[in-house]
């Protein structure tokens, strides 16, 4: 027992493993036990016991063993992972269970098999329990059997795969074991019960004793269809539904069942192919052709036995094919025709679809041996005929079939219709569509007539076939004109047939039949569906008369096919036969005279033939009267007519008798039932007056009034013939003119097209011109319904008319045809019926095709030709080929049947000699254009072929036959190619270059299919295994395929498919069938109609790609547009488009319009930067090439699926240029819209129009640049910021379109560029510019050159990359170039340098050639003499650059400029000082806008300026007065100079880059920190501030959110602005220049900094906050305190305004105004009150009390009335003389208030209102801020404490002591040491000492480190700063003038949150500026600048002074 011990206390799976048997069984009972406890089947304890399950069942001991076994059961039923052990626990249990003698053992294993069958594993298990079927022990073998039994019996035969199971039964049933053999016999009768007898056939072979008892046993089987009694755990649901059927006593399931599962086993899918053609007798083909028939009959013997296989393996079988159908043909011994004709009958059997490729071949010669009357030799041939139809379809061998059909053999005609007859029953309504049925259906109809009865019967048959198949509404428009008593045999015989497909094709039928007529509504649903598409399409002709009598003409007899006749009945009527047309036969003179007398009054018939014209003229207007009162029934038309034909009749020679003569032919065609045969009575003499000057018009309204009543079709016909039997060409050219039209009034429908177009040859041939242009004309109007294949018939024209043609084509391209306007009015009330549209496009589109005259060439094609192809010597060969070009090309059409050439021309495309091969592929391409659509019948023997060249390893011979490929594909449709096993053979092959090439065809062509064949699964596998070919394009190919391939199959089929994987590779492609799940496009449904057909072979997909461009112009022009008949059809507004095989507004359609109202860009959250971080980590391709490849579109592609809607990205990428046009328009349309979206997209948006840079089409070009001008417009308002990986992989392609030829183009991409400053930094513009000049194109060179120029003008030399030496050297090199242009805008770029940068220029360029230098010096003189270099323009004029954009932008807004000056105006307009306004130039104007925009870029417009060397007035010495000539216009340029290095500076600070920022910070602090430079800031503080609030939003708003960023930085950053303003507010005159908007946007920008939480999760943050505080205190004592009171006033109303704001906010507003109300006794005096009042009034209406007592906080209201009180108690009563800038005054409450206050305060004494005001005031104060005041005090303490901020504690405690002098600071100085309190005192005193004596405190933060921060260039700049600024700081009169100005100018409330008032203070702004400009400039003055300088200094300002005099007065 002691070992026991040991082991008991193990855990469970060491126990498992132990290897005593009873510490096993104890843990395989522990185990069971933990495996029922776990009640959760996807608990992560079920993974632990993974490995144990193969021993639970494995284990030696077999007590030990049934305890795994019921554990491993279990867990099997529980586990969610128990899947992974399928494999390893089954093929344990097979060969360590199964043979246990205990039965219990083996119950388990079974249960456990079908536990893994029921957990999905069915395939794992089943292929072990296969394996166990070869096992020696028989014990195993049977209960393998007994298991796969079992699981077919539960799970039913879709679960458990047959085919496998069956292939091993006869093995087993020869087993010699009995119990073996009983348990084959077992299975065999359990597989009997699901497929029946699909059986038979694979068990024929076995022991015929067996195979008795197994049919005993079969025939006891019941025979309802058997069910499944267990589920997959996927199926469970169903099986409850089951029971609760079962228990409901319904068996509803088990009749839904019996249609799924009995169709499913195929007898022939069970069965293995035979290869038969290696055991053909070796001299087999020389006995065929034996002289002796017995040796024949031996050979033919031989084969019949081979063909006996029921599967015949692939193979190429088309020499025996050959010989059998000579035998057929040509034999003379009857009895071998029958055994031949047998053997073929094997043949198709065994092949079934394979053999498809040789029925075109057979069918026509066995129907030709129909002449047989032998009944052996017959019935032989039927069931030839009949097994080869089921290996191909109707449409292929129609052709052969027609064709035999004319036969004079009676027997002929009467098998073949037969053999139609026996085919119909095959059909659906689909595969039997009307294209199909119309030829056939005609040429029955002769045989109906036939003198033979047996070939009537058999037509009759036939006929009663196809009504039972497609329905009658479909045949009745054939049989129009069948007399009722054929028409009752063939709905007798309609009724006998018993179709294939069961009763569903009749009933579909009929259901069909009876649906459209109730509503006329379109009908819908799949029967409605399928049979509208077959229907005939309303030809407007027949139903035109439905309301009235009767409809339309009947075919024309002569041509029951011609497309004029075949449409010509109304059977939407439902009258059948009886809607014939009207039919009148032709009456005699005399009785026309009988009925004309009757209706008409006898004067006017005596008169007809007057002699006097004007009793002919009143006889007219009499007749005329007589007809408009006739009512339809009783006008007696013919008569009529009759009587105007009289002589004179059509000769009539006065004019106006004629004119009356026409308009009454007009009003009989209008107003009776006019017949054909009245029609010819009077067109003659139409077409003879047509061409007539003055009775042309009326001619030709007659003749549209009888197209109306007799059909456009036949009216056009007879009208032509008769014009072109004439010789007048005026009459000519009229006819085709009216044709023209009439075509576009009555639509193409029903026209004969083969009639036209011999007149138009004959028109075109004609000598007057003016025929031959009307040709062309109808030409043109024939090209919108016809397209491009009309060409055909006119390119043997002279090329002087073809050109003409193609030129009217070229016209009529893109546009729609019109909507028929006549010709359905009359019938558009029997409602045309949707589907029956959607056919008409077919109708034309198969007319045309048909009309082509298709040469016969098949006897061209002669043995010898054949032999030659096939020749040793290549020579011969080639020779042979290119005689077969030479037929192709001479017939231009031909007709299917091409003999032995498709034999031949296959052998060619494996030639070893390449430059055949491609020669073969050009023929083929040739054929496919000349056969047409017929070519379909040779994809399987040649199409195919084709693609195995696809595996060639020459890139050219594979391009050539892709190219052949889709133009056989262009003709054929796809489903010819996806059918059948060819396609997935070639697939199969191991050859990369065929996999990658095949596969990337699929993957272009299924997104376009509606429907593939069930085949394509069988392609399936070997997707799979390309997926993980080793080829690495082989591998994306066949990813990019998969989404196509599930579109088609769905997820479920492909998911199944990976079964057979290994569990590696399933993974692996379970993974990529996810990813594709989710980027499975669509089924196209919109072009349904359209596409589907040519698919289905019934129309020619010939019309597919000429209308696909046309098709979406259609959509778009056509649909919008509302149609007035709408209401009665939907059909109608569709004719347009059906008229040429255009897409038809089905309602799928019109769904998928509602699916494009979504938005088009979805916007991914991080999509971008993933994106980026891709092509960073070079997990996708980097965005560089020079021309775009296949793999970077398909990236694009694939990353835009995601964030493009679908139909959009199909737009975007299409291969035809109109739906690039159409994408553009669309992304125009939702700009605005959706900025989020194109703002997330935006990498992928431009790189797309990259792509469209490389296309050849220039309309999709300037599409593409107009977009992009709108798209950098949007970007700048929405202040964007390219990224570097945006720009680097657009802006490189952009540039290249600069060199465009066109004028046009090139403004626009310099427009282009010229936006994309804005967005991106010109500093980094630049360099891609730089390399643009290095292009081979001359264009391109010279358009960068001007570019750089521009940037440099605009931007200075800052621009200049990496160097402006290095650049410029660059730019020189041009100088030289051969281009005249390229050295002008070189020259040119280098004098903008020059004129920026003065003599400088000429260092930088480095040494240039003597030629070059002198040209370069020559135009820098010539530049110097432009006058645009003197005065500069004045405000209101544009700077050039922007005036560049303005021009270039339809829709930018304003320009910067533009702006300002209107602003300026306004200003000018109400402020009394008009002189002032001008006296700012442009260039000292910050431009905001443009800040605004443009985060990164250094921005600053440069003047241009003339240099001068002025270096002479700066010395001092060289001042007396003789110096006059400083008056010159161009002494202000030193002003400029530093005024425009600020503002290049100043543009800086609102750099995106921190680090351009901190070094033009730090230049600024240099200048602020030198009293005497500080001055040469002076009218540049809005500026300044400006760019520093903006620069604090960017911090905010973008710097902050970055985490790639160092939040040192930005501390820095913060430091060095915080330090700069502390530096600015210190300098009182400096600081009061500060406008209102501008100190609102600053205090604002300050608030929401000191509120900022993630500044105070910084470890320096505090340390900012506090130096933020004192700022703030700064900037209120400091400013102008109107501006800022104001400022603060409207601030702390937007703060309650806006919902966003927090209360925090609005909080510190309200302390800064308390800080303001304090300070107030002090500044009253300075303080503009009426503008201040005006802001309080403004305040009080936008918040009345009420609004203000319901705020959360009082603190608003309690403020507003402190500040109100104080200045009551400073100012008096005067203060009610202050409101004088208030309109209105009773808009708010201010006045009533300040008057109560008045009163009240009268009423007390001044001393106790006075200490009133003071508690009231410090009262709030006091309470809100005890408790800070401490913190506050502790703050200040602890910097003076700390080394680094020691002075600026001081300062601060200085300043603290000041405002609150009772503040007590004893409580923190008492606790620190003798020596601090001391140095504490010792430092204020210090402060105030330095204070008194107007000394600085240096800002003590962040300044400190200023110089290291700027390079040497940037010290270099600040030597030059500090020279010109030592002589600007006595600017007497500017700093009041320019801060008058740029408060305007700079719109005043520029901040982004607070756009709502910004209209209200700009115009308070400017109203207010006079009454308060004075003010400004003397308190400004009143601080006196102090003037330290020499008496050079004082002449200067002297200058200055009288220099602005003479300038403002010559302004």
């Amino acid at each position: 027992m002691g070992d026991d011990s040991e082991w008991m206390k193990l855990p469970v799976d060491q126990k498992c493993e132990h290897k005593l048997w009873k510490a096993r069984l104890s843990g395989y009972e522990e185990a069971l036990k933990i495996f029922q406890k776990i009640k959760d089947e996807k608990s992560p304890e079920w993974s632990k016991f993974l490995g144990l399950i193969k021993k639970l069942v494995t284990d030696s001991n077999a007590v030990v063993q049934l305890k795994g076994l019921e554990a491993a059961l279990v867990y099997v039923e529980n586990a969610h992972v128990a899947g992974k052990t399928t494999g390893e626990v089954v093929s344990g249990v097979v060969s360590k269970v199964f043979n246990q003698p205990k039965a219990k053992a083996k119950e388990l294993g079974i249960e456990i098999c079908l536990m893994y069958i029921e957990i999905e594993k069915g395939e794992a298990v089943q292929e072990e329990l296969l394996k166990g079927l070869d096992n020696k022990n028989p014990k195993i073998v049977v209960a393998c059997i007994e298991t796969l039994r079992k699981a077919l019996s539960e799970f039913g035969s879709k679960i458990i795969l047959l085919k496998p199971i069956i292939k091993v039964l006869p093995k087993l049933f020869e087993s010699r074991e009995k119990a073996v053999r009983d348990e084959a016999k077992l299975i065999a009768v359990e597989i009997y019960r699901w497929i029946r007898d699909a059986l038979r056939p694979p068990l024929q072979n076995i022991n015929s004793v067996q195979l008795k008892e197994l049919e005993e046993e079969w025939v006891k089987l019941p025979t309802g269809a058997p069910k499944p009694s267990r589920f997959l755990r996927s199926q469970q649901e169903l099986e409850a539904k089951l029971e609760q059927q079962q228990s409901a006593g319904g068996d509803a399931e088990g009749g839904g069942d019996d249609g799924d599962e009995v169709p499913q086993i195929d007898a022939y899918e069970l069965l293995e192919a035979v290869e038969i053609l290696s055991k053909l007798p070796k001299d087999f083909y020389d006995k065929i052709e034996a002289k002796k028939w017995q040796e024949r009959k031996e050979a033919l013997e031989a084969v019949e036995v081979l063909v006996k296989n029921p599967k015949l393996e692939a193979g190429d079988y088309a020499d025996l094919v050959k010989a059998l159908k000579k035998v057929v043909g040509k034999d003379t011994n009857v009895m071998l025709v029958a055994l031949a004709a047998k053997c073929l009958t094997g043949l198709a059997v065994g092949l079934r679809k394979k053999f498809g490729q040789y029925a075109g071949h057979v069918v026509p010669t066995i129907l030709e041996k129909f002449k047989e009357k032998k009944p052996q030799v017959v019935q032989a041939l039927q069931e030839a005929i009949d097994a080869i139809f089921l290996t191909t379809t109707l449409q292929n061998i129609s052709e052969d079939v027609l064709a035999v059909m004319d036969n004079k053999n009676p027997t002929i005609k009467q098998q073949t219709s037969l053999f139609i007859a026996r085919s119909f029953r095959h059909c659906t309504a689909s595969t039997l569509p009307k294209s199909l049925l119309k030829p056939f259906c005609a040429a029955l109809l002769k045989h109906i007539n036939d003198s033979a009865p047996e070939v009537r019967d058999a037509a009759f048959e036939a006929l009663g076939t196809a009504l039972k198949v497609v329905g009658e509404k479909a045949v009745n428009p054939f049989l129009a004109d069948v007399d009722k008593l054929k028409l009752d045999k063939i709905k007798e015989c309609s009724e006998k047939v018993e179709l294939v497909h069961g009763k569903k094709a009749g009933l579909a039928a009929d259901k069909k039949e009876s649906k459209p007529v109730p509503g006329r509504t379109a009908t819908s649903g799949a029967a409605g569906d399928k049979d509208t598409k077959d229907i005939s399409a309303p030809k407007p002709g027949p139903l035109k008369k439905a309301p009235t009598t009767k409809a339309g003409g009947p075919p024309k007899k002569g041509k029951p096919a011609a497309p004029g006749g075949t449409g010509s009945t109304g059977t939407k009527n439902k009258k059948g036969p009886e809607t014939k047309e009207i039919v009148e036969p032709e009456l005699s003179i005399e009785v026309c005279e009988e009925k004309a007398s009757a209706v008409l009054p006898a004067t006017c018939i005596q008169l007809l033939d007057s002699s006097n014209w004007k009793e002919r003229l009143a006889c007219m207007e009499e007749f005329q009267k007589a007809v408009e009162l006739m009512d339809r029934t009783e006008m007696p038309c013919q008569a009529l007519v009759r009587m105007l034909a009289k002589k004179p009749g059509w000769k009539e020679t006065n004019f106006q008798v004629m004119q009356m003569k026409l308009h009454i032919v007009a009003l009989i065609a209008q107003k009776g039932n006019f017949s054909k045969t009245s029609a010819q009575i009077v067109l003659d003499g139409l077409v003879d007056k047509i061409g007539d000057v003055k009775c042309g018009n009326n001619a030709k309204e007659a003749m549209t009034a009888i197209a109306e009543a007799c059909m456009l079709p036949w009216t056009a016909e007879q009208v032509m013939s008769m014009a072109f039997s004439q010789k007048n060409p005026k009459n000519q050219s009229e006819t085709l003119n009216w044709l023209s039209n009439a075509i576009k009034e009555f639509g193409f429908s029903g026209l004969n097209v083969k009639a036209f177009i011999s007149n138009v040859k004959t028109a075109l041939a004609a000598t007057n011109p003016a025929v031959r242009t009307s040709a062309i004309t109808l030409l043109g109007v024939m090209y919108l319904y016809v397209g491009p294949s009309l060409r055909m018939f006119f390119e043997d024209e002279k090329p002087a008319l073809l050109s003409q043609i193609d030129a009217e084509f070229e016209k009529m391209q893109g546009q729609s045809p019109p909507a028929p306007t006549r010709g359905i009015s009359k019938h558009s009330i029997s409602g045309t019926d949707e589907g029956e549209d959607g056919d008409e496009p077919d109708e034309v589109g198969t007319d045309v095709v048909d009309l082509l005259p298709r040469t016969e060439i098949s006897d061209k094609i002669t043995s010898e030709l054949v032999s030659k192809i096939s020749d040793k010597n290549w020579k011969i060969r080639k020779e042979g080929l290119d005689e077969v070009a030479g037929i192709i090309n001479e017939a231009k059409f031909i007709q299917p049947n091409i003999g032995e050439l498709p034999t031949a021309l296959k052998g060619r495309l494996n030639d070893s000699n390449k430059i055949l091969v491609q020669q073969t592929l050009n023929i083929l391409q040739q054929l496919a254009v000349a056969m047409g659509p017929n070519i379909k019948q040779h994809v399987k023997n040649l199409g195919i072929p084709i693609i195995t060249v696809l595996g060639d390893s020459k890139n050219n011979v594979r391009a050539a036959a892709l190219a052949t490929v889709n133009a056989w594909a262009e003709q054929t449709g796809m489903k010819e190619w996806l059918e059948g096993e060819d396609l997935s053979e070639e697939l199969k092959k191991e050859n990369p270059f065929l996999r990658q090439e095949l596969l990337g065809w699929l993957a272009e062509k299924l997104p376009t299919l509606r429907s593939t064949p069930t085949d394509l699964i069988l392609c399936v596998p070997h997707l799979y295994s390309c997926l993980e070919d080793r080829n690495g394009d082989v591998r994306k190919k066949a990813q990019d395929a998969l989404p196509f391939f599930m579109m088609h199959l769905g997820y479920e089929k492909m998911a199944k498919a990976t079964g057979k994987l290994k569990p590696t590779s399933k993974d692996q492609v379970l993974a990529m069938l996810e990813k594709a799940k989710a980027n499975m496009p669509a089924k196209p449904a919109a072009s349904a109609k359209a596409s589907s057909k040519p698919m289905g072979g019934s129309a020619p997909a010939k019309f597919q790609p000429s209308s696909a461009p046309v098709e979406d112009s259609v959509s778009s022009t056509v649909e919008p547009k509302p149609d007035p008949k709408k209401a009665k059809a939907l059909g109608v507004s569709s004719k347009a488009k059906s008229a040429q095989g255009k897409k038809v507004p089905s309602k799928t359609s019109l769904k998928e319009d509602e699916d494009k109202s979504g938005p088009i860009f979805i916007v991914v959250p991080n999509g971008k930067e993933q994106r980026m971080k891709d092509e960073k980590g070079l997990k996708v391709l980097k965005w560089n090439f020079t021309t775009p490849r296949d793999e970077y579109i398909e990236q694009l592609k694939t990353q835009m699926s995601s964030c493009v809607a679908k139909w959009l990205q199909d737009e975007m990428f299409h291969s035809d240029f109109q739906h690039h046009n159409k994408a553009l328009a669309v992304m125009v349309d939702h700009l605005e819209s959706e900025k989020e979206g194109v703002i997330g997209c935006l990498d992928l948006i431009l790189k797309w129009l990259t792509l469209r840079f490389f296309d050849t089409n220039t309309s999709v070009l300037m599409k593409a640049l107009e977009y992009l001008k709108l798209l950098f417009t949007l970007l700048s308002e929405e202040e964007y910021h390219l990224t570097e990986n945006e720009a680097s992989s657009f802006i490189p392609y952009l540039i290249l379109k600069v060199g465009e030829p066109k004028d046009v183009i090139r403004k626009d991409v310099r427009a282009i560029l010229n936006r994309m400053c804005l967005v991106y930094p010109a500093s980094k513009m630049f360099p891609f510019i730089m390399e643009g000049t290095k292009s081979k194109n001359s264009k391109q060179r010279a358009e960068c050159l001007e570019e750089l120029g521009c940037l440099v003008e605009s931007y200075g030399m800052n621009v200049c990359q990496p160097t402006p030496g290095k650049a410029l050297k660059e730019i020189a090199i041009h100088i030289g170039d051969r281009d005249n242009a390229v050295r002008n805008a070189a020259l040119n770029t280098i004098v903008t340098v020059y004129n920026v940068h003065g003599d400088q220029v000429f260092k930088l360029i480095g040494t240039l050639s003597e030629k070059d230098m002198s040209m370069l010096e020559e135009r820098i003189k010539r530049s110097a003499k432009r006058p645009s270099a003197a005065p500069i323009k004045q405000v209101e004029e544009k700077p050039p650059r922007t005036q560049s954009i303005n021009s270039n932008a339809n829709m930018l807004r304003k320009g910067p400029a533009e702006d300002m000056s209107s602003k300026l105006n306004q200003a000018r307009s109400m402020s009394g000082h008009p002189e002032a306004a001008q006296m700012v130039r442009r260039e000292f104007q910050l431009d905001l806008d443009e800040i605004e925009n443009d985060n990164g870029t250094v921005r600053c417009e440069m003047p241009e300026l003339v240099q001068h060397k002025l270096d002479d007035i700066f010395e001092p010495v060289l001042i007396p007065e003789p110096k006059i000539r400083a008056v010159s216009p161009h002494f202000d340029d030193m002003h400029s100079n530093t005024a425009s290095t600020i503002n290049f500076i100043i543009s800086q600070v609102a750099s995106g880059d921190i680090n351009t920022s901190i070094q033009a910070l730090t230049q600024i602090d240099e200048v602020l920190r030198q009293e005497d430079k500080a001055e040469a800031m002076s009218g540049h503080i809005d500026q300044f501030l400006i760019a520093t609030f903006m620069q604090l939003r960017l911090i905010y708003n973008t710097h902050m959110a970055d985490e790639k960023l160092e939040k040192d930085e930005i501390i820095k950053l913060y430091s060095c602005i915080i330090g700069n303003m502390i530096s600015l507010f210190q300098i009182e005159s400096l600081a009061r220049e500060a406008s209102t908007g501008v100190l609102k946007d600053l205090m604002h920008g300050l608030i929401t900094l000191m509120l900022d939480s993630r500044i105070e999760d910084l470890e320096e943050g505090q340390q900012v906050i506090r130096s933020v505080n004192l700022l703030v205190v700064k900037v209120l004592e400091k400013s102008d305190q109107t501006n800022i009171l104001s400022a603060l006033l409207v601030l702390l109303q937007d703060s309650l305004l806006a919902t966003a704001s927090s209360p925090k906010f609005s909080e510190l507003v309200m302390k800064c105004l308390w800080r303001m109300v304090r300070l107030l006794p002090d500044t009253i005096n300075s303080i503009n009150l009426d503008r201040i009042l005006l802001d309080i009034h403004i305040f009080m209406k936008v918040f009345p009390k009420e609004k203000l007592k319901q705020c959360k906080s009082e603190f608003p209201i309690r403020t507003l009335k402190t500040l109100l009180h104080t200045l009551c108690k400073l100012k008096g009563p005067k203060i009610l003389d202050h409101l004088t800038m208030i309109d209105n005054k009773n808009e708010s409450e201010l006045e009533a208030h300040l008057c109560r206050m008045m009163k009240h305060s009268m009423d007390q004494t001044g001393s106790k209102s006075d200490k009133e005001t003071e508690k009231g005031a410090s009262r709030i104060d006091e309470k809100s801020s005890k408790a800070k005041v401490n913190d506050f005090l502790a703050e200040i303490f602890k910097k003076i404490g700390s080394k680094e901020n020691t002075k600026e504690g001081l300062a601060e405690l200085y300043e603290y002591k000041k405002k609150y002098s009772d503040a007590d600071i004893e409580p923190f100085l008492k606790n620190s040491s003798q020596f601090f309190q001391s140095y504490v005192e010792r430092g204020l005193r210090v402060i105030e000492m330095e204070r008194e004596g107007k000394g600085r405190i240096p800002a003590s933060t962040g300044n400190t480190n200023g110089e290291e921060v700027g390079p040497s260039v940037y010290l270099e700049r600040l030597k030059i700063l500090r020279q010109r600024c030592g002589l600007d700081n006595t600017k007497d009169e500017r700093p009041p003038l320019t801060s008058l100005l740029s408060k305007p100018a700079v719109p005043p409330v520029a901040s982004s949150t607070d756009m709502l008032h910004s209209k209200l203070s700009q115009l308070r702004e400017s109203r207010e500026q006079h009454q308060h400009s004075d003010l400004d400039s003397n308190q400004t003055h009143s601080s006196g600048s102090v003037t330290t300088s020499s008496s050079s200094t004082a002449n200067i300002d002297d200058l200055k002074k009288r220099l602005e005099r003479i300038k403002s007065s010559r302004k």
